[in-house]
């Protein structure tokens, strides 16, 4: 799997490492840590809100969400859009955020006084809504339980949950219930879009520091390297495209190629019969050694066998 079309969730990953390094590295972890007794309760230290959802504090939790975001949130980006996705990552932000506030304000007095750092509540909106757009793949069964692909992800989700409970839990929670709101339109949030200026801004500065978001090519033909213990006889060529006789082109006697299930039809309808593409022409020896001439590391018996399984009813050059 790649980044193709998921612009937005690779510069997302890219900056939850970036910050996390950066935190770490110049030793500003006490600047993420979120709690309401005394930061918020005493010192008024309201910008911690802010703070606390740029940067993982420890490389566990970074290691899982940024399992978790390549899991899921390539999937949702390419289902909602990149500038859907990120107006939806921007308002979970914001939401849970809030929310995150009102809980500790409300239950700060029976224990959940501290939330860990990092942008937990985004990673489980983004994993509620994967977990109501994407089916699973393959089903499978674990001493009678039936379990499926996704269970894989909801055991990395369960970590991030459970690593520093009760506040990365209520995280974990408020993340879900953020997913709900979102999809269930409870208020109306769906439809906001980030500004045309901002996404103009961000394509033309941020699009290029995040680089290439295109898959892999992927060839057809591979030559094996060349080993000096191995003997010319097995030297041939590699290659991953179906065999010819899966092929549906054709090559006849003038060069031009065709689809063998057309001219098939056509004769058909005509009634007529090639018996020159039916049977199996015997190579002669001027295509023999001209093919050997141009592939002189390729087996007698290779071009002959390939002769007759791909020109059976004409000749390569044009030769009779």
């Amino acid at each position: 799997m790649s980044f193709e079309h998921a612009s937005v969730t690779k510069g997302l990953m890219m900056a939850c490492a970036l910050t996390s390094i950066f935190a770490g590295v110049f030793d500003v972890k006490h600047y993420l840590h979120l709690q309401f007794v005394p930061h918020l309760s005493r010192h008024y230290q309201y910008w911690r809100l802010l703070t606390h959802i740029l940067a993982f504090s420890n490389s566990s939790d970074l290691l899982l969400a940024e399992l978790l975001l390549y899991g899921v949130a390539v999937h949702i980006e390419r289902q909602f859009g990149s500038v859907k996705f990120a107006s939806f990552v921007f308002i979970s932000a914001l939401l849970s955020t809030v929310l995150e506030f009102v809980v500790l304000m409300l239950l700060h007095r029976v224990g959940i006084n501290h939330i860990p750092s990092g942008p937990s509540a985004v990673i489980f909106t983004i994993l509620y809504q994967w977990f109501r757009l994407i089916p699973p793949t393959y089903r499978f069964r674990v001493f009678g339980v039936h379990l499926s692909n996704k269970t894989f992800t909801y055991i990395l989700a369960s970590q991030l949950a459970f690593g520093h409970i009760p506040g990365s839990l209520a995280s974990s929670c408020i993340g879900l219930l953020v997913g709900y709101i979102y999809r269930s339109e409870v208020i109306n949030i769906k439809t906001w879009r980030v500004s045309p200026t901002v996404i103009k801004l961000s394509t033309r500065f941020l699009l290029p520091l995040i680089g290439s978001i295109r898959p892999p090519r992927r060839l057809n033909r591979a030559r094996p390297e060349r080993s000096h213990s191995t003997s010319e006889s097995n030297d041939e060529i590699i290659t991953t495209a179906p065999p010819s006789s899966q092929r549906s082109e054709f090559v006849t006697g003038d060069g031009t190629e065709g689809s063998s299930v057309v001219r098939e039809w056509v004769n058909e309808l005509t009634g007529r019969t090639d018996d020159a593409v039916s049977r199996i022409r015997t190579p002669g020896e001027t295509e023999i050694t001209q093919l050997t001439s141009m592939f002189p590391d390729t087996p007698r018996d290779v071009i002959i066998t390939t002769l007759q399984r791909r020109y059976g009813g004409g000749s390569v050059f044009g030769i009779n």
